[in-house]
Protein backbone atom coordinates (compact mmCIF):
# COMPACT_ATOMS: atom_id res chain seq x y z
CA UNK A 1 0.00 0.00 0.00
CA UNK A 2 1.01 3.60 -0.82
CA UNK A 3 2.94 5.13 2.25
CA UNK A 4 1.16 8.39 1.44
CA UNK A 5 -1.92 6.64 1.99
CA UNK A 6 -1.23 5.24 5.44
CA UNK A 7 0.15 8.22 6.81
CA UNK A 8 -3.75 9.81 5.46
CA UNK A 9 -5.54 7.01 7.05
CA UNK A 10 -3.26 7.45 10.48
CA UNK A 11 -4.13 11.22 10.96
CA UNK A 12 -8.09 10.52 10.13
CA UNK A 13 -8.01 8.25 13.03
CA UNK A 14 -6.18 10.27 15.47
CA UNK A 15 -8.57 13.50 14.68
CA UNK A 16 -12.33 11.35 14.82
CA UNK A 17 -10.44 10.05 18.42
CA UNK A 18 -9.65 13.37 19.35
CA UNK A 19 -13.01 14.69 18.12
CA UNK A 20 -14.96 12.12 19.84
CA UNK A 21 -13.41 12.46 23.66
CA UNK A 22 -13.66 16.62 23.00
CA UNK A 23 -17.40 15.87 22.10
CA UNK A 24 -17.82 13.51 25.54
CA UNK A 25 -16.25 16.11 27.71
CA UNK A 26 -18.62 18.12 26.51
CA UNK A 27 -21.85 16.36 26.81
CA UNK A 28 -20.57 15.82 30.33
CA UNK A 29 -19.62 19.22 31.40
CA UNK A 30 -23.20 20.31 30.35
CA UNK A 31 -25.47 17.11 31.65
CA UNK A 32 -25.76 17.88 35.33
CA UNK A 33 -24.86 14.68 37.23
CA UNK A 34 -27.36 11.76 38.07
CA UNK A 35 -27.10 10.72 41.55
CA UNK A 36 -29.29 8.90 43.61
CA UNK A 37 -31.02 11.05 46.83
CA UNK A 38 -30.59 9.99 50.12
CA UNK A 39 -32.54 11.10 53.02
CA UNK A 40 -32.39 10.25 56.78
CA UNK A 41 -35.74 7.87 58.11
CA UNK A 42 -36.01 5.74 60.95
CA UNK A 43 -35.38 2.13 60.76
CA UNK A 44 -35.37 -0.85 62.97
CA UNK A 45 -32.27 -1.03 64.98
CA UNK A 46 -32.33 -4.97 65.62
CA UNK A 47 -35.13 -7.74 64.54
CA UNK A 48 -38.60 -7.39 65.65
CA UNK A 49 -40.88 -10.57 66.31
CA UNK A 50 -44.41 -10.42 66.58
CA UNK A 51 -45.94 -8.81 69.63
CA UNK A 52 -43.14 -6.72 70.34
CA UNK A 53 -43.87 -3.54 71.70
CA UNK A 54 -41.29 -0.97 70.48
CA UNK A 55 -39.26 1.34 72.57
CA UNK A 56 -36.75 4.04 71.69
CA UNK A 57 -33.79 1.44 71.83
CA UNK A 58 -35.29 -0.59 69.02
CA UNK A 59 -34.66 2.10 66.66
CA UNK A 60 -32.23 3.92 64.91
CA UNK A 61 -31.49 6.62 61.94
CA UNK A 62 -30.03 5.41 58.52
CA UNK A 63 -29.87 7.22 55.43
CA UNK A 64 -32.38 5.44 53.18
CA UNK A 65 -31.36 5.28 49.24
CA UNK A 66 -34.44 5.36 46.43
CA UNK A 67 -38.18 6.21 47.15
CA UNK A 68 -40.24 4.85 50.67
CA UNK A 69 -42.14 2.06 50.57
CA UNK A 70 -45.98 2.77 50.92
CA UNK A 71 -47.24 3.49 54.55
CA UNK A 72 -43.78 4.32 55.99
CA UNK A 73 -43.53 5.92 59.08
CA UNK A 74 -41.18 9.02 59.58
CA UNK A 75 -41.56 9.89 62.94
CA UNK A 76 -40.33 8.45 66.12
CA UNK A 77 -43.06 9.40 67.98
CA UNK A 78 -45.62 7.83 66.06
CA UNK A 79 -43.53 4.17 66.50
CA UNK A 80 -43.06 4.53 70.16
CA UNK A 81 -45.24 2.31 72.22
CA UNK A 82 -47.27 -0.13 69.19
CA UNK A 83 -47.23 -3.61 68.92
CA UNK A 84 -46.43 -5.51 66.36
CA UNK A 85 -48.31 -7.83 64.25
CA UNK A 86 -45.61 -8.75 61.48
CA UNK A 87 -42.05 -9.31 61.76
CA UNK A 88 -39.65 -6.40 61.44
CA UNK A 89 -35.96 -7.30 60.58
CA UNK A 90 -33.15 -5.07 61.64
CA UNK A 91 -32.27 -2.04 59.14
CA UNK A 92 -35.97 -2.23 57.68
CA UNK A 93 -38.47 0.73 57.31
CA UNK A 94 -41.38 0.24 59.52
CA UNK A 95 -44.31 0.96 58.04
CA UNK A 96 -48.55 1.19 59.24
CA UNK A 97 -49.25 -2.26 58.19
CA UNK A 98 -47.04 -4.03 60.37
CA UNK A 99 -47.75 -2.38 63.75
CA UNK A 100 -51.01 -2.30 65.73
CA UNK A 101 -53.01 0.56 66.26
CA UNK A 102 -52.07 3.21 68.14
CA UNK A 103 -53.13 2.36 71.78
CA UNK A 104 -53.66 -1.67 71.34
CA UNK A 105 -50.80 -2.43 73.49
CA UNK A 106 -48.54 -5.84 72.18
CA UNK A 107 -48.42 -9.40 72.91
CA UNK A 108 -50.56 -11.39 71.54
CA UNK A 109 -53.71 -9.57 71.59
CA UNK A 110 -52.47 -7.04 69.40
CA UNK A 111 -52.35 -9.52 66.49
CA UNK A 112 -55.71 -10.60 66.64
CA UNK A 113 -58.36 -8.95 64.27
CA UNK A 114 -61.33 -7.19 65.48
CA UNK A 115 -64.37 -9.69 65.07
CA UNK A 116 -62.08 -12.57 65.80
CA UNK A 117 -60.96 -14.57 69.28
CA UNK A 118 -57.79 -16.07 69.86
CA UNK A 119 -58.58 -19.77 72.06
CA UNK A 120 -56.02 -21.46 73.69
CA UNK A 121 -56.05 -25.39 73.32
CA UNK A 122 -54.12 -28.21 74.68
CA UNK A 123 -52.21 -30.52 72.55
CA UNK A 124 -50.14 -33.70 73.39
CA UNK A 125 -46.18 -33.61 73.28
CA UNK A 126 -45.86 -34.86 69.92
CA UNK A 127 -47.61 -31.90 68.29
CA UNK A 128 -46.37 -29.48 70.66
CA UNK A 129 -42.48 -30.36 71.01
CA UNK A 130 -41.57 -31.62 68.04
CA UNK A 131 -42.76 -28.06 66.68
CA UNK A 132 -45.69 -29.52 63.90
CA UNK A 133 -47.50 -26.31 64.58
CA UNK A 134 -46.28 -23.04 64.54
CA UNK A 135 -47.92 -19.35 63.89
CA UNK A 136 -49.24 -18.87 60.73
CA UNK A 137 -50.31 -22.63 59.77
CA UNK A 138 -53.56 -23.84 59.24
CA UNK A 139 -54.95 -27.08 61.02
CA UNK A 140 -58.54 -28.99 61.56
CA UNK A 141 -59.71 -29.77 65.01
CA UNK A 142 -60.86 -33.24 65.88
CA UNK A 143 -62.89 -34.64 69.00
CA UNK A 144 -62.99 -37.86 70.46
CA UNK A 145 -65.16 -39.27 72.94
CA UNK A 146 -68.89 -41.06 73.41
CA UNK A 147 -71.51 -39.14 71.57
CA UNK A 148 -74.83 -38.25 74.05
CA UNK A 149 -77.12 -40.66 73.87
CA UNK A 150 -75.08 -43.21 71.83
CA UNK A 151 -74.18 -46.92 72.48
CA UNK A 152 -71.33 -47.48 74.77
CA UNK A 153 -70.97 -51.21 72.85
CA UNK A 154 -70.15 -49.03 69.98
CA UNK A 155 -67.47 -47.39 71.49
CA UNK A 156 -65.74 -43.83 71.28
CA UNK A 157 -66.69 -41.80 67.71
CA UNK A 158 -63.86 -39.05 66.78
CA UNK A 159 -65.35 -36.42 64.57
CA UNK A 160 -63.60 -33.07 62.73
CA UNK A 161 -65.52 -30.28 64.65
CA UNK A 162 -63.49 -27.07 62.51
CA UNK A 163 -61.45 -26.94 59.85
CA UNK A 164 -59.03 -24.51 58.17
CA UNK A 165 -58.13 -22.81 61.19
CA UNK A 166 -55.05 -20.24 61.57
CA UNK A 167 -52.54 -20.75 64.43
CA UNK A 168 -51.86 -17.73 66.43
CA UNK A 169 -49.30 -18.88 68.76
CA UNK A 170 -47.90 -22.15 70.21
CA UNK A 171 -45.65 -22.40 73.28
CA UNK A 172 -45.44 -23.73 77.12
CA UNK A 173 -47.53 -23.07 79.46
CA UNK A 174 -46.65 -23.60 83.09
CA UNK A 175 -49.20 -25.11 85.22
CA UNK A 176 -49.35 -26.92 88.68
CA UNK A 177 -50.56 -30.31 88.81
CA UNK A 178 -52.62 -31.46 91.88
CA UNK A 179 -49.53 -31.58 94.78
CA UNK A 180 -48.60 -28.03 93.92
CA UNK A 181 -45.89 -28.58 91.52
CA UNK A 182 -45.25 -26.66 88.00
CA UNK A 183 -46.04 -28.87 84.97
CA UNK A 184 -45.36 -27.73 81.46
CA UNK A 185 -48.52 -28.16 78.89
CA UNK A 186 -48.41 -27.77 74.62
CA UNK A 187 -50.67 -24.56 74.25
CA UNK A 188 -51.64 -23.52 71.32
CA UNK A 189 -53.89 -20.78 70.10
CA UNK A 190 -55.98 -20.81 67.35
CA UNK A 191 -57.61 -17.70 65.45
CA UNK A 192 -61.19 -18.27 65.64
CA UNK A 193 -64.93 -16.41 65.72
CA UNK A 194 -66.84 -15.89 68.43
CA UNK A 195 -69.25 -18.67 67.95
CA UNK A 196 -66.44 -21.28 67.21
CA UNK A 197 -64.37 -20.29 70.51
CA UNK A 198 -67.62 -21.50 72.41
CA UNK A 199 -67.56 -24.81 70.54
CA UNK A 200 -64.00 -25.10 71.35
CA UNK A 201 -64.14 -24.29 74.76
CA UNK A 202 -67.35 -27.05 75.19
CA UNK A 203 -64.94 -29.23 73.70
CA UNK A 204 -62.08 -29.12 75.40
CA UNK A 205 -63.89 -29.66 78.60
CA UNK A 206 -66.12 -32.68 77.33
CA UNK A 207 -64.02 -34.46 74.71
CA UNK A 208 -60.28 -34.89 73.92
CA UNK A 209 -59.01 -32.49 71.44
CA UNK A 210 -56.24 -33.21 68.36
CA UNK A 211 -54.84 -31.06 65.92
CA UNK A 212 -53.84 -32.32 62.36
CA UNK A 213 -51.59 -29.97 59.65
CA UNK A 214 -53.67 -29.15 56.18
CA UNK A 215 -52.11 -27.27 53.50
CA UNK A 216 -52.53 -23.45 53.99
CA UNK A 217 -53.97 -23.26 49.94
CA UNK A 218 -56.39 -26.14 50.69
CA UNK A 219 -59.33 -23.81 52.00
CA UNK A 220 -62.02 -26.34 50.92
CA UNK A 221 -64.11 -26.83 53.91
CA UNK A 222 -65.99 -31.10 53.81
CA UNK A 223 -68.56 -32.56 55.34
CA UNK A 224 -66.99 -35.50 57.14
CA UNK A 225 -69.67 -37.98 59.03
CA UNK A 226 -67.18 -39.39 61.52
CA UNK A 227 -65.83 -42.32 62.49
CA UNK A 228 -66.85 -44.72 65.46
CA UNK A 229 -64.72 -47.49 67.05
CA UNK A 230 -66.88 -50.25 65.83
CA UNK A 231 -66.62 -49.56 62.19
CA UNK A 232 -63.07 -50.04 62.17
CA UNK A 233 -63.58 -53.68 63.16
CA UNK A 234 -65.40 -53.49 59.84
CA UNK A 235 -68.65 -54.65 62.45
CA UNK A 236 -71.81 -52.92 62.31
CA UNK A 237 -73.35 -50.86 65.09
CA UNK A 238 -73.88 -52.51 68.02
CA UNK A 239 -77.79 -53.04 68.16
CA UNK A 240 -79.52 -50.46 70.28
CA UNK A 241 -80.63 -51.67 74.11
CA UNK A 242 -84.18 -52.83 74.15
CA UNK A 243 -86.21 -50.23 76.59
CA UNK A 244 -88.08 -51.93 78.88
CA UNK A 245 -91.34 -52.77 78.41
CA UNK A 246 -94.14 -51.38 80.13
CA UNK A 247 -97.57 -53.45 81.33
CA UNK A 248 -100.42 -52.14 79.26
CA UNK A 249 -103.01 -51.52 80.53
CA UNK A 250 -106.22 -53.36 80.50
CA UNK A 251 -108.14 -52.42 77.45
CA UNK A 252 -111.42 -50.93 78.05
CA UNK A 253 -114.66 -53.71 78.20
CA UNK A 254 -116.58 -54.16 74.99
CA UNK A 255 -119.88 -54.60 75.93
CA UNK A 256 -121.84 -57.25 74.00
CA UNK A 257 -124.19 -55.70 71.22
CA UNK A 258 -127.73 -55.49 72.16
CA UNK A 259 -130.70 -57.65 71.12
CA UNK A 260 -132.34 -56.55 68.48
CA UNK A 261 -136.27 -54.97 69.93
CA UNK A 262 -134.35 -53.70 73.18
CA UNK A 263 -134.46 -50.07 71.87
CA UNK A 264 -137.77 -50.70 70.50
CA UNK A 265 -138.88 -51.97 73.93
CA UNK A 266 -136.89 -49.09 75.84
CA UNK A 267 -138.41 -46.42 73.75
CA UNK A 268 -142.10 -47.84 74.65
CA UNK A 269 -141.97 -47.51 78.16
CA UNK A 270 -143.53 -44.10 79.84
CA UNK A 271 -143.35 -43.09 83.14
CA UNK A 272 -145.56 -40.02 84.80
CA UNK A 273 -144.93 -38.29 87.65
CA UNK A 274 -147.59 -36.67 90.02
CA UNK A 275 -146.64 -33.74 92.47
CA UNK A 276 -149.27 -33.62 94.74
CA UNK A 277 -147.90 -30.77 97.30
CA UNK A 278 -144.84 -32.22 98.82
CA UNK A 279 -145.97 -35.51 97.95
CA UNK A 280 -144.51 -36.74 94.61
CA UNK A 281 -145.51 -40.33 93.28
CA UNK A 282 -144.49 -41.92 89.52
CA UNK A 283 -146.55 -43.96 87.77
CA UNK A 284 -144.61 -46.01 84.91
CA UNK A 285 -146.70 -47.68 81.89
CA UNK A 286 -145.50 -49.94 79.06
CA UNK A 287 -147.21 -51.61 75.51
CA UNK A 288 -146.51 -54.35 74.08
CA UNK A 289 -145.36 -55.24 70.59
CA UNK A 290 -146.01 -50.75 70.38
CA UNK A 291 -149.82 -51.42 71.18
CA UNK A 292 -151.14 -48.90 73.66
Amino acid sequence: MNRRILIIISCALVLSACASYLVHRAVEARAPGVTTPQTVEIVAARDLAVGTLIRDADLRTALWSGPLPPGAIRKRDALLNRGVISSIYEGELVTEHRLATQGSGGGLAATIPPGMRACAVRVNEVVGVAGFVVPGMRVDVLITGLPPGGNALDGPKVRTLLQNIQVLSAGVNYQKDQEGKPEQAQVVNLLVTPVQAEILSLASNETRIQLVLRNPMDTQVSGLPGTILSALFGGASAPAPVPTARPKSAPPAVLPPAPAGAETAAASQYTIEVSNGSAHTEARFSRAGGNQ
